[in-house]
């Protein structure tokens, strides 16, 4: 007993020594590993990792994953953090895979790059399975005729394992007439015959019970027996004969229930009973026993259930033939199975970068497609397309894999998610096809600046508005999503005027409304630009930039300004009056001018007071004093005016100034002019007035000896003095108000060019010329004539004309 554990012992040792052997066993970069049947969940088949060069965690690093070729369970899974393979479920080889060598296929796929590995892992048997019988009675018949030596076949133990631990040897219990004898066939399966060792006696003994036993080469073995009932007869020296030793024929995977798959048939010569022949299956595995049934009369073979070509590609079946009396004789029927196209290619989504950058690259890898069919031959080759117009394509790249790239650029503001379909075609006919929709989404980039709405935008803002207040708002558009197409504001820094522009205005960063921060003058400045930047949150940010033009419209918030006469208390003003001047004639004028624009600075002037109120008249939008009648004798010499000037603003502001106005024709009568003043201005008389007054006597003398000089050398009439333009000294114009071009209140032909100043403290004549062809050029002056031996003074152009100025104080 000790020798038989010890022996038993030795060969387990043996057999894992060779297991590890086989498992470390590959080539040419597939890799094979044999692994006894029935390991438990967990147990480790090989290192992966190690028998490819990678440490431990580089089959992760890479996406490793194993894939089933068929369509049987997943029996082992892959430890992607160690490396190893494991045993994922219990294998059973016997129903597996029956009788034939047994092998899993499995494909070792790494991405990064793409890479493909077939695993081959080899199912060895164990003696798990004793051997059996068909049936626990074995009916023999034995003519007492049957001479010694003569042998009778016997049914055939059934082992589902396969090499040493099927069935080795038959053994038949002590008796005196029959011993075993055991053979193998062709295919090394072992079966008995009983030999008559000593003739039987029908008279002496009838029946006879044998103990067979058979016993497989496993460690430990295991064995199995039966009863053999021998009945002695008349001798049946013939048994049935197959017509053919091996059968073989083609089945469609396809055939239906019921389906003839072939007759057998055995022909024996005896008469009678003896020559009966009945058909059973003598060694037949249980999944065959399933799916196929013989007539024990006439030897059909019939389909009994679904035959598939992906589950078992063909079947072996021994059929024996038995007459009446218990002579058999066998056949071996192999049913070949043929594949139809009766399985769709089944897509596989590998991996998928899922959303894609809509910057890609063209040609970016961003998915990998598997597609499987389990039909064979021609029905197992397939095509994979896409058929939408999209900007993607499926490469071929290893066996039935694609690779899904882009073929284009993309553009999320235009297409921001694609559904792609893939259409896979077998080979088969009529070709079978699947499609599997993939939706792929494309992640934004700030690829997009912010664009305005308009090219440039004008405001308009009334001068005097309040600080606060809305100017305009700009709306700039970015088609980027979420914080690439976030929109903020602001002001380019600039300067208006020399103020820095952030003085003037504000904008809200995030809704593009600009403010004024202070009140504007349209006096000070009529227009500004500024810059507005919008820019997007995205990294890096994108920009643009708008004018925004801001025009700032007048309101009538000044009144006209008096330049001529000088306005009261800095002088006293003057003009003398010929006293023959005519209806009509221009005698002074009024200058104003208004800060405003456009109708705010349209000025109409009116006298509101005179001394004599039909004498003299104004024009409305020309401010020129004229003589409404004739001068007569008995007008005062003293005229006061006291002339309105008035804007066309709603409302309208007005200013008032005084003309003083002397009718006389004798400058001797000019001291008189002291009662005007000091009806005028009595309440001006101070202590400097007797200065003044001192001052004036002094010039007197000057003045009367000058108008008796003139009147003696050129007697004519002085109103010709009279009859252009009133000279006005350019010192009282301001600057910017000469020449305004329409849009102020002065026009061209009222600009007037002065010789000598008046409105000083010094009473001087002053002689000038306006701009009108009939008065004295620049370079005419009161000279005396070099041929004249008079003390007289000489005019150089006879139309000149003077105006005298006096100034009293």
């Amino acid at each position: 007993m000790k020798a038989a554990l010890s022996g038993l012992l030795f060969s387990r040792k043996m057999l894992w020594v060779a297991f590890l052997m086989l498992r470390l066993w590959g080539c040419h970069g597939d890799f094979t590993y044999s692994i006894p049947e029935e390991m438990k969940p967990g147990a480790v088949v090989g290192n992966i990792a190690r028998d490819l060069g990678l440490d431990n965690g580089g089959l992760s690093l890479r996406s490793a994953r194993i894939e089933l070729k068929g369509s049987r369970k997943r029996y082992c899974d892959l430890n992607l953090k160690t490396g190893e393979l494991m045993i994922a479920e219990k294998i059973d080889r016997e129903e597996m895979c029956g009788s034939k060598t047994c092998s899993l296929k499995y494909e070792l796929v790494m991405e990064s790059p793409l890479e493909l590995h077939e695993i081959i892992l080899q199912i060895q048997d164990i003696n798990d399975n004793s051997p059996h019988f068909p049936s626990d009675e074995i009916k023999l018949s034995i003519p007492e005729s049957a001479v010694k030596g003569a042998r009778f076949s016997l049914d055939m133990a059934k082992d589902s394992d396969v090499g040493r631990n099927r069935v080795q040897s038959y053994t038949l219990g002590r008796n005196d007439h029959f011993s075993i004898s055991v053979h193998s066939n062709a295919d090394g399966v072992k079966y008995s015959e009983l030999v008559l060792d000593k003739e039987l006696d029908r008279e002496e003994q009838q029946e006879l019970s044998l103990l067979l036993t058979a016993v497989d080469g496993g460690s430990p073995q295991r064995s199995g027996s039966a009863t053999i009932h021998v009945t002695v007869l008349d001798a049946n020296d013939n048994r049935p004969v197959f017509s053919q030793p091996v059968y073989k024929v083609s089945l469609s995977e396809d055939s239906p229930v019921s389906t003839l798959v072939l007759t057998v048939s055995a022909v024996d010569a005896d008469e009678g009973a003896n020559g009966e022949v009945t058909y059973a299956f003598s060694l037949v595995s249980d999944k065959a026993a399933r799916l196929f049934t013989i007539d024990n009369v006439n030897g059909e073979i019939k389909v009994a259930g679904p035959v598939d070509y992906e589950d078992e590609t063909d079947y072996e079946i021994t059929v024996q033939a038995k007459d009446g009396v218990g002579l058999a004789s066998s056949a071996k029927v192999i049913i070949d199975v043929t594949d139809v196209n009766d399985n769709a290619p089944v897509i596989y989504v590998k991996s998928l970068k899922n959303p894609v950058p809509e910057n890609a690259a063209v040609g970016t890898e961003v998915g990998i497609i598997n597609v499987q069919d389990d039909d064979s031959e021609g029905n197992y080759q397939m095509s994979c397309t896409i058929q939408q117009n999209v900007p993607f394509k499926l490469i071929s790249s290893i066996k039935n894999y694609y690779s899904l790239v882009t073929t284009g650029e993309l553009d999320r503001e235009e297409i921001a998610d694609y559904n792609i379909t893939i259409i896979a075609t077998d080979g088969g006919s009529p070709p079978l096809s699947s499609s599997k929709i993939i939706k792929l989404s494309v992640s934004d980039v700030n690829d997009n600046p912010p664009v305005f709405e308009e090219q440039s935008y004008s405001a308009y803002v009334s001068e005097n508005n309040k600080p606060g207040s809305s100017v305009c708002s700009v709306t700039a558009r970015d088609p980027d999503w979420r914080q690439n197409g976030t929109v903020f504001y602001s002001l380019l820094p600039s300067e208006v005027n020399g103020v820095p522009l952030s003085s003037y205005l504000s904008i809200n960063g995030d809704t593009g409304m600009i403010h004024a921060v202070r009140a504007f003058d349209y006096e000070q400045f009529r227009s500004f630009k500024v810059q507005v930047v919008a820019r997007d949150n995205g990294s890096p940010p994108l920009s643009s930039n708008v004018t925004v033009s801001v025009f700032i419209t007048d309101e009538n918030d000044n009144s006209p300004q008096i330049l001529y006469p000088t306005p009261e208390g800095n002088s006293f003003m003057t003009e003398m009056v010929p006293k023959a001047a005519l209806s009509g004639s221009l005698l002074s004028k009024v200058i104003a001018v208004d800060a405003d624009s456009g109708q705010n600075a349209w000025l109409s002037y009116q006298i509101v007071k005179s001394t004599d109120p039909g004498l003299f008249t104004i024009g409305v939008h020309s401010g020129e004093i004229r003589a409404q009648r004739d001068i007569s004798e008995s007008d005062s010499m003293k005229q006061n005016l006291v002339i309105s000037v008035k804007d066309n603003g709603q409302p309208s502001l007005s200013t008032t100034c005084a003309v003083y106005l002397l009718i006389s024709d004798n400058l001797a009568e000019v001291p008189e002019l002291k009662d005007m003043s000091y009806e005028e201005n009595n309440s001006k008389l101070t202590s400097y007035l007797i200065i003044a007054l001192v001052s004036v006597s002094t010039f007197f003398l000057t003045f009367i000896i000058l108008i008796i000089a003139v009147r003696l050398c050129h007697r004519r009439k002085p109103r010709l003095l009279f009859d252009g333009a009133v000279a006005i000294p350019s010192a009282y114009l301001p600057p910017n108000y000469a020449d305004v071009d329409g849009t102020g209140t002065l026009r061209s032909t009222y600009n007037y060019d002065a010789y000598m100043t008046t409105g000083s403290r010094t009473s001087d004549f002053k002689f000038v010329q306006s701009y009108n062809d009939n008065t004295l050029s620049a370079g005419n002056t009161l000279q005396k004539h070099p041929l004249d031996n008079s003390d007289c003074l000489d005019f150089t152009d006879a139309g000149s004309k003077f105006s005298t100025l006096v100034n009293v104080f």
